[in-house]
């Protein structure tokens, strides 16, 4: 099979011929129909995440058609359309158990943990606990945009950040997840304030529902900001973006009792980001992560976007092809763009 290649951390990566992938026991192979190119992507590209091994495929947002099955698979058959959270539970954990397959202690992620769907065919595990069937009517490209940004922003706004009707929430970074948390937000009756230093992007999220925006670019300090158009703060605020400054912006721009939920991802040399916790507790504020969403609890999402409430396919603002990723997976350090860029091995 043709897939995106890269030998070593931040060197440039090629399209080339690769061995096809086999599945696992209790697993599957997808044939990749589309896969959206995420800043988790740039992220393992630059050797931000320990579980990678080179020469390495990238990708983990994904849909596509069930190409093969593993002896333990029960539920699916080759031809089932799917997509699947990028992480892949085992199910059988004590924290699966509890329902939070998102943190499964035994989690695989494509992409990460091995070969990725920046190729024409992808390995998954636990394919019974994890797979989602795609709706009808709807297309590979958006199914695609489900697995990681909007699956991911809707469980950072409405499970973990509980985003209430007539809140003020705070989006920083108006990226793929960021657009997607300001959409979801304002469809839960939210008022939502977006921030980002691109214009483009703003326009974007004042067309998703955001009812103010901060240009980061243009404004010293975003938190003060946002205290002053909120009056007071906001009640729940996202790091979307993942940078101590959007992360110390999104605490700071909170009001008492507020909620910063961090969902974009926080590298550092030493592991760790300062985080303003004095003022944290202050005002009694929750500090909490998010990390993608379980396969199980995608219904209630997938019935707003039946219904028309919820509309991801808009987010999806470039399509390109296989041979165009390497390229443009090394510009996401410098210029990520604004929407959900999605790729079509086949195309």
């Amino acid at each position: 099979m043709r897939a995106v290649v890269f030998e070593q951390y931040g060197e440039p990566a090629e399209v080339r011929e690769v061995t096809d992938p086999h599945p696992p026991t209790h697993g599957v192979v997808v044939r990749v129909e589309a896969t959206g190119l995420c800043r988790s992507d740039w992220h393992g590209w630059q050797g931000h995440d320990p579980d990678i091994t080179l020469p390495h495929v990238p990708g983990h947002e994904l849909a596509g058609t069930v190409e093969s099955v593993g002896p333990g698979v029960g539920n699916w058959h080759p031809g089932d359309r799917v997509t699947v959270p990028f992480v892949c539970a085992c199910g059988t954990c004590a924290t699966c158990a509890s329902g939070n397959h998102q943190i499964c202690e035994q989690q695989t992620q494509p992409g990460f943990t091995h070969w990725g769907s920046f190729a024409q065919y992808v390995a998954l595990d636990h394919a019974d606990v994890n797979l989602v069937a795609i709706p009808d009517g709807m297309s590979y490209a958006t199914a695609a945009s489900l697995g990681c940004r909007f699956a991911t922003a809707f469980r950072a706004v409405v499970q973990q950040g509980r985003a209430a009707a007539g809140e003020w929430v705070a989006v920083h970074g108006c990226g793929g997840v960021g657009l997607s948390a300001v959409m979801i937000a304002a469809a839960s009756g939210a008022r939502v304030v977006a921030v980002d230093v691109s214009p483009q992007a703003l326009d974007l999220a004042r067309k998703f529902g955001a009812t103010e925006c901060v240009d980061a670019s243009r404004t010293p300090d975003t938190a003060a900001a946002i205290l002053e158009l909120t009056g007071g703060g906001a009640h729940l605020s996202l790091d979307a973006l993942g940078s101590p400054i959007t992360c110390t912006a999104s605490v700071n721009g909170l009001r008492r009792r507020g909620r910063h939920v961090q969902v974009g991802l926080l590298p550092s040399a030493d592991g760790t980001t300062p985080v303003p916790m004095a003022r944290a507790i202050a005002l009694e504020l929750e500090i909490l992560g998010s990390h993608g969403m379980a396969a199980h609890t995608y219904p209630a999402m997938l019935e707003l976007v039946r219904a028309g409430v919820l509309r991801p396919d808009l987010l999806v603002t470039s399509t390109i092809t296989l041979d165009a990723t390497p390229t443009a997976l090394a510009a996401m350090g410098t210029a990520p763009g604004a929407g959900v860029t999605v790729i079509e091995p086949w195309a």
